[in-house]
């Protein structure tokens, strides 16, 4: 039976989180978590998937125990399992101790019903790096199709799929084997209002929560911050840009004053040698 895994996270909504002006870094405190967009999109494309090919979705997340509520919102859009993967020796996780953390989940729902497809969004809105999908699919060593914009077809039987791949100034037409990876496009679909149904099982839907310990061949070494060579040292907030200048009076006034901006800011117009 068709089996699709998608990784999701639970993040703070970017559009209302402040920053702490004395530590520089995002305070959490201040804005509600939700599903990360992209990754929405992700589970309704495999639920989507599921309804064209037969199958199973399942989706996992690695996050504090409060991502539950990540995991209940994928079962509104149509997911059959959750899998909350929760332990403080997780935290501080940097994306590549991220991805080994989920890879040893996925590897763990393989065992009870192998995995044909993963999908992942692009990136998240917290992190913007994209890096954790190709990261789980180099530890599972499969393809990663990344920017996917267009799911054209999955067979099953002959074990490939096709995709297509967004890029700057079209897109491409990609063929792989499966299993394998896609990160997906927020426009590869809509997300539509979860039907009553769905919403009702999601508020009664328990996910399976597992520990380091119901991992198995877990190297601690490779998880948290001792599994994350990389650290952010510091975040703030950009500043803001300087407004614009009004131009006031008649035509000609307004003429006059936009030559003299157009004189003091001169060398933004002069060519360079060499260049």
């Amino acid at each position: 039976m068709f089996h699709i895994v998608a990784c999701i996270k639970q993040v703070p909504d970017t559009k209302i989180i402040k920053m702490n002006p004395k530590t520089n870094t995002m305070d959490r405190r201040t804005a509600p978590a939700i599903l990360n967009p992209y990754d929405a999109h992700a589970v309704e494309e495999a639920v989507r998937l599921k309804q064209r090919y037969g199958g199973t979705v399942s989706v996992v997340t690695m996050g504090p125990p409060p991502a539950v509520s990540a995991i209940k919102k994928c079962i509104e859009i149509g997911a059959d399992e959750g899998y909350l993967i929760t332990d403080r020796r997780f935290a501080g996780a940097d994306t590549l101790a991220t991805s080994y953390a989920v890879t040893k989940a996925i590897e763990k729902i393989a065992k009870t019903r192998p995995v044909d497809l993963i999908i992942c969004g692009k990136m998240s809105i917290d992190g913007d790096t994209g890096q954790v999908g190709p990261g789980i699919a180099r530890r599972l060593d499969i393809p990663p199709l990344t920017s996917v914009n267009k799911v054209v077809a999955i067979n099953l039987e002959e074990g490939y799929a096709v995709v297509h791949r967004k890029l700057e100034d079209g897109y491409e037409v990609v063929q792989s084997t499966l299993p394998c990876l896609f990160s997906v496009e927020k426009t590869i679909n809509d997300v539509p209002y979860s039907p009553m149904p769905n919403m009702l099982k999601a508020a009664r839907y328990k996910p399976h929560i597992w520990s380091v310990d119901d991992l198995e061949d877990v190297d601690i070494k490779q998880l948290g911050l001792k599994g994350s060579p990389t650290i952010v040292s510091k975040v703030w907030a950009p500043q803001k840009p300087a407004g614009g200048t009004f131009l006031e009076g008649n035509p000609a006034a307004q003429v006059e004053q936009l030559l003299q901006i157009l004189l003091e800011k001169k060398e933004l117009f002069e060519s360079k040698e060499g260049m």
